[in-house]
């Protein structure tokens, strides 16, 4: 399975770079093209000082423009967006593929005193459902915000499903690097999954922070090992992705099996 991740800083309603990026990614046969969190609408802080008729123009336009990627390039993309439905602002995980349409509505948001996406967002606190799961030429991907990456109850819904890879939209910032590549590896490891991960670029600065957007958009072995990466710049990332590999593993550790074992007694 060939995948692609677009490490971009945001771009608002310009659209010039996707198509030039995505027309590269069509050519080196990507089937999957995974894009971070906050590129296609202005940060979360950003958003709390702009009207819900301009949140809503800017992402009826960003689907519009993305479904019309989809067809057009036969390739499944898989792209955060701000949604408004009846005049309240959701934060979701949009899969444009060439005949239809998912949006996946994050479950757990970030909460803090200087980044509170919870306060701001309409999203439903619920019990954990399962994250969007979808499949592609017998690959099955999963999907998880990249704040959701920490909660073991997420992963738990994701045990029976069988993916071969989770996408992770991020916007990773405050030197948390080391951090998220332990987090990734560890999570790929343990379920003997790829894991692919986007993270924004750029930054944004208010009075008493500056958000530096590192991006080190990565892939993880089912095996737990780092095999691709990216530095801090504007790039796309094409991976090659095996399910033989995923089964492999998975037969090599064992942890499945160690579970299902308990789980029918």
């Amino acid at each position: 399975m060939i995948a692609a991740t677009l490490q971009l800083s945001a771009q608002g309603l310009s659209s010039t770079k996707l198509y030039n990026y995505i027309r590269i990614a069509h050519k080196k046969g990507v089937k999957v093209l995974l894009l971070g969190e906050y590129i296609l609408n202005p940060f979360f802080k950003e958003l709390q000082s702009m009207s819900i008729s301009m949140i809503k123009e800017q992402a009826t336009l960003q689907s519009k423009i993305l479904k019309e990627l989809s067809s057009t390039y036969n390739m499944t993309i898989v792209a955060p967006l701000v949604m408004v439905k009846k005049k309240k602002v959701y934060k979701t995980i949009a899969k444009f593929a060439p005949s239809s349409t998912s949006y996946y509505e994050q479950q757990i948001l970030i909460n803090y005193s200087h980044w509170n996406e919870e306060k701001f967002f309409a999203n439903e606190i619920k019990k954990i459902q399962s994250p969007l799961v979808f499949k592609i030429n017998g690959f099955k991907f999963g999907v998880v915000s990249g704040f959701e990456l920490h909660f073991d109850e997420i992963f738990a819904k994701l045990r029976d499903k069988n993916v071969d890879c989770i996408l992770v939209p991020s916007v990773s910032t405050f030197e948390s690097y080391q951090r998220w590549k332990a987090l990734i590896t560890t999570r790929a490891f343990t379920h003997n999954c790829y894991i692919l991960r986007a993270n924004r670029i750029g930054e944004y600065k208010d009075k008493e922070y500056t958000w530096k957007f590192y991006g080190d958009s990565v892939l993880a072995s089912p095996n737990g090992e780092l095999l691709e990466h990216l530095g801090n710049k504007e790039e796309l990332m094409i991976v090659d992705m095996s399910h033989t590999e995923v089964i492999q593993a998975r037969r090599s550790w064992g942890f499945k099996e160690m579970l299902n074992k308990r789980n029918s007694l």
